[in-house]
């Protein structure tokens, strides 16, 4: 799982074999982690960051 960036406590990476699916980005922190689409920057799941976290991490994207 390639690091694109560290950001504070969070860690941003991909999976090399995430084929078929639009461009996207996971981010983790401790045991919680989150799938965004890229471009329109959106959601796609997430386990366990509130919803004021995860638009930080929306912004950071």
């Amino acid at each position: 799982m390639p690091t694109v960036f560290l950001e504070g406590q969070y860690r941003f990476f991909f999976y090399a074999g995430d084929k078929d699916e639009p461009i996207h980005v996971y981010v983790e922190r401790d045991d919680k982690t989150a799938k965004f689409w890229i471009s329109p920057t959106r959601l796609h799941h997430s386990r366990g960051f509130r919803q004021p976290e995860r638009s930080r991490i929306r912004k950071l994207i």
